[in-house]
């Protein structure tokens, strides 16, 4: 069992970046895929990032593919979203997720975090 806590969050202007982190309590992080999800205003949760347990398969919605990167250090039990070329379009909650598979489906996550805010002006 994992507890996924998201942090980096924040305001930034359209084409500036960010870095999100997910730092996930338990030992068996290292076993389990991640994803990130976000949920902008007025909108359902969407997919944007996946990364399987050993970082070597990775997989990314259209909306976000050359400007987001996700990434992991299962000996930090850490897992980050580099985002790049922010636009307006990708302000909102960003969620971490760990399942025991790699999918683009939410309901294919077993733990979810709080979610962390980003905001990005025009």
């Amino acid at each position: 069992q994992v507890q996924p806590v998201e942090s980096g969050g924040g305001l930034v202007q359209a084409g500036g970046s960010l870095r999100l982190s997910c730092a996930a309590s338990g030992h068996t992080f290292m076993s389990y895929a991640l994803g990130w999800f976000r949920q902008g205003p007025g909108k359902e949760r969407e997919f944007v990032a996946s990364i399987n347990w050993s970082g070597g398969s990775t997989y990314y919605a259209d909306s976000v593919k050359g400007r987001f990167t996700i990434s992991r250090d299962n000996a930090k039990n850490t897992v980050w979203l580099q985002m790049n070329s922010l636009k307006p379009e990708d302000t909102a909650v960003y969620y971490c997720a760990a399942g025991t598979i790699m999918t683009m489906f939410s309901n294919g996550y077993d733990y979810w975090g709080q979610g962390t805010q980003v905001t990005v002006s025009s």
